[in-house]
């Protein structure tokens, strides 16, 4: 049986963060796994910068609201699911990415919470563990599942490691130029293709 993992943000959905950023005019609030491969040096970071201006997960709600799936990204989700067992794997939060999972047909979401205290202040995160993705990849290995898997960022490559197969989609150049052994495409027809392609190799060995 083979299981196709996705990252979220810049895969199927506009980057939170830098939407938010956006909406607020604070720049700093851009950077993303694709800038700072530390998560936790990127999270410390949103985390002082809210608490500076006064924002709370309410604000950021309210903009995610707004926010739909990428241009072509539900009928790529309906061809992967035909052909796949299908799993997101992120480094988003369920109080940031649930409402977005209703156009997406509801895909299984493993992910992080946020601690958010009586006023909505956000005053921490909480891991599911660390190293999720690749974790992740490596449980369903072990209940033999074939894993093929696709993100855009630093984040994402030791889920991509670990897969049978990886795939970098969208990756900025830097990403692209430091994990040379993944096949980058850049828009969902092409990654239909590097599916098709990864999982037919199975047949071939």
């Amino acid at each position: 049986m083979e299981l196709a993992c996705l990252d979220l943000e810049g895969v199927l959905i506009p980057e939170i963060w830098i939407a938010f950023a956006e909406k607020t005019g604070i720049e700093a609030l851009k950077a993303t796994t694709r800038d700072v491969p530390d998560y936790d040096v990127l999270m410390r970071q949103r985390l002082r910068i809210l608490d500076e201006n006064g924002l709370k997960l309410p604000d950021i709600q309210a903009v995610i609201a707004e926010l739909e799936p990428l241009p072509g990204a539900v009928e790529f989700v309906d061809w992967l699911r035909a052909r796949f067992q299908l799993v997101i794997l992120s480094d988003t939060f369920y109080e940031f990415a649930m409402p977005l999972m209703k156009p997406l047909g509801h895909p299984t979401l493993l992910c992080h919470k946020l601690v958010v205290d009586e006023s909505g202040r956000v005053t921490d995160y909480l891991l599911r563990q660390r190293d999720p993705k690749r974790q992740s990849v490596r449980a369903f290995q072990l209940l033999n599942y074939r894993v093929i898997a696709a993100g855009d960022s630093y984040n994402d490559t030791t889920m991509l490691t670990q897969a049978e197969q990886g795939i970098l989609f969208h990756a900025p150049q830097r990403v692209i130029d430091e994990f040379p052994q993944f096949p980058a495409v850049h828009d969902y027809e092409a990654l239909k293709q590097a599916f098709i392609t990864a999982s037919e190799r199975r047949l071939t060995l």
